[in-house]
């Protein structure tokens, strides 16, 4: 169970246990479990956008957004602002935006970018909240997320040493397969839930082709984006197939 740990411990601030001889190479052993991870994000946000919307569903909208920040530490977030400041500074200059996105100052970018986001995931959450999207897609979507990222730190090159390129290449990739296989089982239960591939597969071939490579940043950014983005297209399913 180290590896579930590890996971919670680096994508939650939930309280855990200490791990015994932990050595940062150890994250590796994490990485199969970010869906895992996902589940308890998208568990602890749909309760809380459930409970909420028993009132309101505008007051239900902002639990959720104020649980997604409060239980991953804005960690996703703050990669977010950083990936928004280089490529508001970079303007195509790769030295540029790595420049940028090194810098642990956020600047106006990043803070539109930050102000962006959480308005999008307030508005969205609040409208699948009158369209009675199950609670179950929810908690999928955020397991989707994660489970992309995993995927994007197997298929690419870390782009430079850190905390988040620790996993690169070296995870077992039969368990995130079969992670992802068991996240499908789920899913089609409530299909709108798969509508999070979609952003996944494109932040991915972005990622590749404009930067061959990610950063611990870029995974964050791109959980964010994936995360508002299956939201978004989760609703326009849903709208669709609801006569």
């Amino acid at each position: 169970m180290r590896g579930l740990i590890l996971a919670l411990g680096f994508l939650t601030r939930l309280p855990l246990p200490a791990l015994r001889d932990f050595q940062p190479a150890e994250l590796v052993r994490a990485l199969v479990w970010f869906p895992a991870a996902g589940l308890v994000v998208g568990a602890a946000v749909a309760l809380a956008a459930v409970l909420g919307a028993t009132l309101d569903p505008w007051l239900g909208a902002l639990a959720g957004v104020v649980m997604w920040a409060w239980i991953t530490s804005g960690l996703h977030l703050d990669g977010l602002a950083d990936t928004a400041d280089a490529l508001g500074a970079a303007h195509r200059d790769p030295a540029r935006f790595f420049a940028v996105l090194a810098d642990p100052h956020v600047g106006s970018f990043g803070v539109i970018a930050l102000v962006l986001q959480l308005v999008t995931k307030l508005v969205l959450l609040h409208w699948l909240l009158a369209l009675d999207l199950p609670w179950l897609v929810l908690v999928l979507i955020p397991a989707w997320a994660r489970w992309a990222a995993a995927g994007w730190t197997l298929w690419l090159p870390p782009l430079k040493p850190g905390l988040g390129e620790r996993f690169a290449w070296r995870g077992n990739r039969v368990g995130w397969a079969v992670g992802g296989l068991a996240l499908a089982t789920a899913s089609a239960a409530v299909p709108p839930a798969f509508a999070a591939l979609i952003p996944a597969l494109l932040w991915g071939v972005w990622l590749r082709r404009r930067l061959s490579g990610y950063t611990g940043d870029l995974l964050g950014a791109g959980i964010e984006g994936c995360e508002s983005a299956a939201l978004l297209l989760a609703g326009i399913a849903l709208t669709v197939i609801t006569p």
